[in-house]
């Protein structure tokens, strides 16, 4: 079992709104943590906090938390799907769970799902307070893949469509979205995301700022593999978000590393008991063996 405690913690001049999850029962000495970060738009009530409940009753304590212009996290522009901002905010969240007098500071990790997982994984290649690493389903990419998925004509459209989004929100204060998921997207996309009873939760917007576009299509996790010393577990399959993406980043990672592949479509990972509870199990064992070799 775990408890669940609502914090907020600065980051970037705005307040971020998070859930602290902790074991039940007094903590037999300073607990080690992890920051939990989930897919691309998504709130901490979708994946993050499943992952996060999980892993407090694990021993560990886990924040979920709402980057900002997200959910009950402040900040201008909403829904702007900046890897950099993002990226700081984990920074923030680290920074938040070291200065906790319950917790540990030298016992950090940083858990990512989905395209949470290259945001998580930038930060521990230039932060060094995480002392470990995992990855569930990650949608990890590079200028290769990014090409592959849009286009050089997709991308081009993307980036300029983009540029005029920004230019409109500096001169007028104009936001303009688009949906992240409509009823026309394959199947296993919207029976989670737009199911109330698995990803549809209230406080997701299903909308995606345009001004993202130009920053989104430059952002490259792969690239900082070769730069990550912390012990790496991945967890992925075959079918679910770019496993070549995923492979060609494990093949480059400096630290200890281990992956686990498995079967099951992306949205698996994030709410099917069938796929979480061994993620979970895994992530567990696999924090327990890098915090006791870093002791």
């Amino acid at each position: 079992m775990a408890q669940a405690r609502l914090v907020t913690f600065p980051s970037g001049g705005e307040t971020l709104a998070g859930t602290l999850f902790t074991p039940a029962g007094p903590p037999d000495g300073r607990l080690p943590a992890v920051v939990v970060a989930g897919g691309q738009t998504c709130v901490k009530e979708q994946m993050a906090e499943r992952y996060a409940g999980r892993l407090a009753a694990r021993g560990y304590a886990a924040l979920a938390f709402d980057f900002r212009g997200f959910g009950e996290s402040s900040g201008q522009p909403r829904d702007y799907e900046s890897p950099a901002l993002k990226i700081e905010d984990i920074h923030g969240a680290l920074t938040f769970l070291a200065g906790q007098p319950g917790l540990d500071p030298a016992r950090l990790a940083a858990l990512g799902i989905g395209v949470g997982a290259g945001y998580v994984a930038v930060e521990a290649a230039s932060d060094r307070r995480v002392r470990a690493l995992a990855l569930v389903a990650p949608g990890l990419q590079d200028p290769e893949i990014v090409q592959a998925r849009y286009g050089p004509e997709g991308v081009a459209e993307r980036i300029t469509r983009g540029e005029a989004a920004q230019r409109r929100y500096r001169e007028t204060g104009q936001v303009d979205y688009e949906p992240v998921v409509t009823p026309s997207d394959p199947p296993a996309m919207t029976d989670y995301f737009l199911n109330p009873e698995r990803g549809g939760v209230a406080r997701w917007s299903n909308r995606f700022a345009v001004m993202s576009w130009p920053e989104w299509v430059a952002f490259d996790p792969i690239g900082v593999a070769s730069q990550i010393t912390a012990p790496t577990l991945m967890i992925h399959s075959q079918q679910a978000t770019q496993p070549e993406g995923a492979r060609r980043f494990f093949a480059r990672l400096a630290g200890p590393k281990t992956e686990l592949w498995t079967g099951g479509v992306q949205f698996d990972f994030y709410d099917r008991d069938s796929h979480v509870t061994p993620a979970v199990d895994a992530i567990a064992d696999h924090l327990d063996a890098a915090f006791q070799r870093a002791a």
